[in-house]
């Protein structure tokens, strides 16, 4: 058995900055509060990632890998210690939140 390596994700050039940010909050949101228990922290995790991401895409990212990065990175400076999260799970369910959105697999990178 061979391996291949995943293709990089680039999503297209952003269009419509502000629709884009409401939907990754409410979609992030939606996550973290399915994933354990509704909280209000979620709400601000949300709001924070979709602010990173879009800023990110505004300044003309497009890579969803460096996205990811981004969002680790910056969510780091975030106080966690009210949340079941961690930077790297926000970053990684923005991740599957995106790829669901374009119709590819989580686990292997195809459509």
């Amino acid at each position: 058995m061979t391996t291949q390596p995943i293709h990089p994700v680039t999503l297209p050039p952003i269009r419509n900055p502000q629709q884009e940010k409401e939907w990754l909050q409410v979609a992030l949101q939606n996550w973290l509060n399915q994933e354990f228990i509704p909280e209000q922290v979620n709400e601000t995790i949300a709001q924070r990632a979709a602010q990173i991401f879009v800023r990110q895409r505004l300044e003309g990212e497009n890579d969803l890998g460096s996205l990811v990065i981004a969002i680790v990175t910056e969510m780091q400076a975030f106080d966690f210690t009210k949340s079941f999260f961690s930077e790297f799970a926000v970053a990684n369910a923005v991740s599957d939140l995106i790829l669901d959105s374009l119709g590819i697999d989580h686990c292997c990178g195809e459509s």
